[in-house]
């Protein structure tokens, strides 16, 4: 692996070691992240929708508390599928392959 800011990766971690270039390893840490996001997204989506309709019964404050999480998951995901689309229309403009292994 190549030397970033004058320290060798490959020498650093065996990990580091496993990855020709820096910008593979950039490439496996992105793609994880949107997995990782869109889990977690998901996660939250359950999680409010269950708040919603079992805080429903009788307490406002249950109810605002999973109004606001399926607010900011969908805002979450949103964002995601924006930023994954972003990344792909760099792809095309530049022809450099970001996400693609």
């Amino acid at each position: 692996m190549q030397s970033i800011f004058a320290v060798d990766l490959g020498s650093a971690s065996p990990t580091f070691a496993s990855f020709p270039t820096f910008g593979a390893l950039v490439n496996v840490i992105v793609r994880n992240a949107f997995v990782l996001a869109g889990l977690i997204c998901f996660i939250l989506l359950v999680f409010g929708g269950f708040t919603v309709i079992i805080g429903a019964g009788g307490d406002p404050k249950k109810l605002e508390h999973g109004k606001e999480t399926l607010a900011g998951a969908t805002l979450g995901l949103l964002i995601i599928v924006g930023s994954y689309w972003i990344i792909q229309i760099l792809e095309k403009v530049s022809g450099l392959k970001i996400l693609s292994p």
